[in-house]
């Protein structure tokens, strides 16, 4: 079967080796970034064709949004003119970690346009996006999801449809907030443990035969904390404002807020005190230093 040929914005760490995964299931990709040397860096290999401009990506079908937040994606949408240079049908997929609401009116717009729209944000970090195995959670009508499945099944291995226009940046905000309060937690955990003479290494082998496991402790103490490497892939100012967002977010849901107010402080807080770009992980090196 013919594939649908996939245009993708934003090709960084993560979106980068989705468009190479893309490339192995067989869609011919059309990649662009607003580097034009990481736009190049797929370069040869075979369905792969670097776009010049977004008006390019007139010959697509599907097109893929992995942009930083909101405003860059209103931006390439709207003022730079993506809706307008797609031919009515076109599928837009944003992938990035996007604000529910401002989703939501996008949808409507798109929609009007005559596109169709899925928010399909991801969970699994740079590691996963290589193996493609993320987890892809997607809002939109079902038409519009049934859609964006052959595409999406080259990028994740559990993809899930939780409601309409807006419902996959919702969770992936939710889903954020639980893994940055989790993150956060282990961190105090350890620096009390190590503080009173535990070995953290085998607090955390502890933790995770014990009802104290997530996903912190799995995948990012040992692999980024305690190495000292700090370098999931994923930066502590992303974290700060997808928490920000799901806050955000509750509070719009009129639904308690007093724990999520907290984190967001604390992150706030640590991005302010470690250095600029720094990886979300080094929230445990905030907290070793007395927060």
């Amino acid at each position: 079967m013919k594939k649908s040929v996939v245009g993708i914005i934003g090709l960084g760490q993560m979106g980068l080796p989705m468009a190479g995964n893309l490339l192995a299931a067989g869609h011919p990709v059309l990649g662009l970034d607003a580097l034009p040397a990481q736009a190049q860096a797929l370069a040869g290999q075979e369905g792969y064709r670097a776009a010049g401009d977004l008006a390019a990506m007139a010959a697509t079908q599907a097109v893929i949004l992995m942009l930083p937040n909101s405003d860059i994606v209103d931006d390439v949408l709207w003022n730079q003119g993506l809706a307008a240079a797609l031919p009515a049908g076109t599928l837009v997929i944003d992938m990035s970690s996007s604000n529910p609401t401002r989703t939501h009116v996008n949808a409507e717009r798109l929609e009007q346009a005559g596109l169709a729209f899925v928010d399909a944000p991801v969970s699994g970090g740079v590691k996963r996006a290589r193996e493609g195995k993320l987890a892809i959670m997607m809002g939109g009508p079902d038409d519009a999801v049934a859609r964006a499945r052959p595409v999406l099944e080259a990028l994740g291995t559990t993809l899930v449809h939780v409601g309409g226009a807006g419902s996959g940046h919702a969770i992936k905000a939710l889903n954020n907030y639980i893994s940055a309060s989790g993150l956060l937690a282990v961190s105090e955990a350890m620096a009390a443990a190590q503080r009173f003479g535990i070995d953290p290494h085998v607090a955390n082998q502890v933790f995770n035969a014990s009802s104290g496991k997530n996903s912190a402790t799995e995948q990012k103490v040992e692999q980024f904390m305690l190495s000292g490497t700090y370098a999931s892939g994923f930066a502590l100012a992303l974290m700060r404002k997808d928490l920000e967002t799901a806050l955000g977010f509750m509070a719009q849901m009129r639904t308690p807020t007093a724990f999520a107010s907290c984190c967001v402080d604390i992150w706030r807080d640590a991005e302010a005190s470690l250095p600029a770009r720094s990886d979300h992980t080094t929230i445990y090196r905030y907290v070793q230093e007395g927060g």
